[in-house]
């Protein structure tokens, strides 16, 4: 299976079905690392950005104090300039090292920039289904992987993650106002638009639940723009998922989540009602001029 117009299985509910070949797109997907060497698998994603020509990964150290320098850098001397790293100074934890990652990929003008977890638990096999969702509706300008048990798929989350992350998704949900399964899947793809450089201009209020704050932010947008806050975004459930241990999401930032949430969801909210009685009032004039 291939992003660059080599071959391209038709995954999206049974295996292998008709390829086809599809055009020359750039992509640039953004990888967060903070002491990852131990763990990072270098050969999946050498080996993935052979096949896949016109996909190139920057990976973002995150202020690292283990061996991940050193290891993204032998990376990036195989990886024919498909493979990078940006070095930031010091740990500014994951929200932020996801923006400036962001915003260093949108610099290239690539035709789509997403991100993804340093830890494969979204198999990079699953990428070419988030680019076909693309192709297949010009109108989708953002997907998001979501870990959805259903049968045919391999959906292996720990019990107690799986349930916390139930409550915490359905909060989500609520305060957003959006309906949303899974916000905190580690694996997304945007569209480059103009919104999507604005997305990523102004640092995010939480560390850990940013994915919620750029659900929120591309909601206001909609709304500026006189579109439904859901307009453009769809979820895309993986055909496969595994935990990975080692987590450094700690109980305290997990309570201190569920603030961020209600943080967000007043900000955000109150800004979309704004957008929509400006985009109203606007509406008005217009009509009322012709």
């Amino acid at each position: 299976m291939t992003i660059c117009g080599i071959r391209y299985d038709r995954m999206m509910d049974s295996p292998a079905e008709t390829k086809k070949s599809i055009p020359l797109q750039r992509i640039i997907m953004i990888v967060p690392c903070f002491n990852e060497a131990a763990r990072l698998q270098q050969k999946k994603f050498l080996d993935f950005r052979m096949e896949n020509c016109d996909l190139r990964f920057l990976f973002v150290n995150d202020g690292s104090s283990d061996e991940t320098q050193s290891v993204l850098d032998a990376m990036s001397a195989q990886g024919l300039d498909r493979i990078a790293s940006l070095r930031l100074k010091r740990n500014v934890g994951k929200a932020e090292a996801v923006r400036q990652g962001m915003l260093h990929g949108l610099k290239d003008n690539p035709d789509f920039v997403g991100f993804l977890d340093a830890d494969l638990a979204t198999s990079l096999e699953e990428l070419p289904r988030f680019y076909e969702v693309m192709e297949i509706n010009p109108a989708i300008k953002f997907v998001m992987g979501s870990r959805i048990r259903l049968l045919g798929r391999t959906i292996e989350r720990n019990a107690a993650r799986h349930y916390i992350g139930r409550v915490f998704a359905t909060f989500a949900s609520i305060a957003l106002g959006m309906s949303v399964y899974d916000t905190q899947c580690g694996a997304k793809l945007f569209r480059r638009k103009p919104e999507t450089l604005a997305l990523f201009e102004q640092k995010f209020i939480s560390r850990w639940v940013f994915d919620v704050e750029i659900l929120a932010r591309l909601a206001a947008s909609n709304c500026a723009l006189g579109f439904s806050a859901e307009f453009g975004i769809t979820e895309l459930p993986l055909l496969e998922w595994r935990d990975v241990h080692g987590s450094k999401v700690k109980i305290i930032d997990g309570i201190r989540a569920y603030a961020d949430i209600v943080r967000i969801g007043w900000r955000y909210r109150r800004n979309r009602k704004l957008a929509r009685s400006q985009s109203v009032v606007s509406s008005k004039k217009i009509h009322s001029a012709t």
